[in-house]
């Protein structure tokens, strides 16, 4: 029987099924809504069949580790090796941070993931009047080379992968470690991690920029070009949706400007004059695990496709590494609820489910109190075993993409894609993401999207456990909460004033003027002059200083 026929058939299958079975059942037990839809807004059908899925499956779902990629990067996936069990881990001083990490090492991760404070993001010394109040409270402090000894004194860092979620002064933090890996006698050729690096999201979800875009996308390229030379192994970009997901986006806008920013680094890298095979296999992504279990899932599947069609169709590439996207997945921060906090647990282990069946490369579960105050170490181990009883008793990791062929999740890994790819097409037609974003497009389609969510909240129209239904009293009772010393901001100052009396003054100065000298001119490689500056003894807050002397700081224009 030809394939024509076979759909037929069903869909006379389907027809009969609605009049003999499905509608008897309906007139004396109506469905609870009238329409059922994905948080995308993406329709539900009542029961999907192969007549619903379109795709031709060699060239829109294929085999695991080829291209498209929709069923994962690698042929066994994690039949061969788990996911990176990633915790998103600093606060307070590097000593404590170092301990945390310790801690979580000896809990069974398998790589590091440090959080910054905001002076730190925003390329400020801790010492910095705008610092005053936040040093150590939503991440480590690192001012100088001497913190980033301290975070990972202990730590081999050729045998435990780091991630930096850190972008605006992304490559100077990056030098402190190429220098501390020196120090340890660590090959940068054997150094692995992966520095998020990804400006253009700060623009619109995050707000810790410091430059215009065109000199931080030199930024990003020239820590491109010196990674491809120096340190191979080293994950160049993690290229953020969570960002975006997490300012309000749907998943469908989370794949389309993760990508489209995505490929804007890659045309910058180009125009820089970088082979794409070159850098583009050391790109890496970071996505979002929302609450819509079935449409998470496709969400991945869709973004590989998407990701590889982009780099083998425009950009030329020709390694099928370079069409390969992989990513870290980190569950969503903006579902937890201050309310009955210890049910996040619940939602976490979902958004962690539907990552792995996702296909990620690595993975951070929340914490359950983190919509409350940093999180404890009991409540980290919770969020880690999560991982661990999904990873080594679920059974999930026995098979490649165990939902792959599921009518469900192939239509709606369709019609993510096909949905994407009107908003990829779109910003194309602005002139692509840096234009996009300059002119304000995807900052105010994120926003309509998070207006029409809360709006949807409020109407009861979304139920949230314990915020709008199912409410209990004594929400927090009985959870620790952890408290960040106060003395850690005066102990940050005291170490730096040290620093600056005890270091060779002539030779920092020298080291700031030729970093000056190359900010200024069009196309001088920058990366060496930043390990030279910390190697030095100059910090973060003098080297951004020098930056922001040249290139100024980016002040958005707000429309009146």
């Amino acid at each position: 029987m030809s394939g024509a026929a076979i759909m037929d058939e069903v869909e006379l299958a389907r027809r009969r099924w609605i009049e003999d079975t499905v509608d008897p059942v309906i007139s004396r037990y109506p469905e609870r809504l009238d329409q059922f839809e994905t948080m995308s807004g993406i329709s539900l059908e009542r029961a999907y069949t192969p007549a619903d899925v379109d795709s031709n499956f060699v060239d829109d779902i294929g085999f695991p580790g080829e291209y498209p990629f929709v069923r994962g990067v690698q042929p066994t996936m994690y039949r061969g090796r788990l996911w990176t069990m990633r915790q998103y881990a600093g606060y307070a001083s590097a000593e404590e941070s170092n301990a945390r990490y310790k801690y979580l090492l000896a809990q069974g991760q398998t790589g590091l993931s440090v959080a910054f404070d905001l002076p730190t993001q925003l390329g400020y010394d801790a010492d910095d009047p705008l610092a005053e109040g936040e040093v150590g409270r939503v991440g480590v402090s690192i001012s100088t080379l001497d913190d980033m000894r301290r975070l990972f004194d202990g730590i081999p860092l050729d045998r435990v992968s780091t991630s930096m979620t850190i972008n605006a002064p992304a490559a100077i933090l990056l030098a402190m470690v190429v220098a501390v890996a020196k120090e340890q006698g660590v090959a940068l050729n054997e150094l692995r991690g992966t520095v998020q690096n990804d400006i253009l999201k700060e623009y619109v979800a995050r707000g810790t920029h410091i430059f215009a875009p065109k000199p931080s996308m030199r930024l990003v390229t020239d820590l491109f070009r010196y990674c491809a030379r120096e340190i191979p192994q080293w994950n160049t970009i993690s290229v953020s949706g969570y960002h975006i997901r997490e300012a309000g986006a749907t998943a469908i806008q989370e794949v389309a400007f993760t990508l489209a920013n995505g490929f804007a680094y890659v045309q910058a890298a180009v125009d820089a004059g970088l082979d794409v095979d070159h850098f583009a296999p050391r790109m890496s992504f970071f996505f979002s695990a929302h609450n819509d279990f079935l449409e998470e899932v496709a969400k991945f599947r869709a973004a590989r496709r998407l990701w590889a069609r982009l780099m083998r169709e425009r950009s030329g590439a020709k390694d099928p590494r370079s069409w390969a996207l992989r990513f870290h997945t980190q569950t969503a921060g903006s579902t937890l609820t201050a309310q009955q906090p210890e049910i996040n647990v619940v939602r976490v282990t979902l958004q962690a489910l539907a990552a792995v069946l996702g296909g990620t490369q690595s993975l951070h579960t929340n914490s359950r109190d983190e919509a409350l105050w940093l999180p404890t170490e009991e409540s980290v181990q919770i969020a880690l075993r999560t991982q661990q009883i999904i990873a080594h008793e679920s059974g999930v990791t026995g098979t490649v993409d165990p939902l792959g062929g599921a009518y469900a999740v192939e239509y709606l890994t369709d019609e993510v894609a096909a949905r994407a790819q009107a908003y990829i097409d779109e910003i194309d037609r602005l002139g692509g993401a840096v234009s996009a974003i300059e002119h304000g497009y995807v900052q105010q389609e994120i926003a309509d999207a998070a207006y029409r969510r809360q709006r949807a909240v409020e109407a009861r129209e979304q139920l949230v456990v314990g915020v709008n239904a199912f409410r209990a009293d004594g929400d927090a009772a009985g959870l620790r909460r952890l408290v960040v010393d106060s003395a850690i901001e005066r102990d940050a100052r005291d170490r730096l004033a040290a620093l600056r009396a005890q270091r060779d003054g002539q030779r920092v100065s020298t080291a700031l003027t030729r970093l000056e000298q190359a900010a200024r001119s069009a196309d001088q490689p920058l990366m060496p002059l930043f390990i030279a500056a910390v190697e030095a003894g100059g910090t973060l807050g003098e080297i951004c200083g020098v930056l922001r002397q040249v290139w100024g700081e980016y002040r958005p224009y707000v429309g009146v």
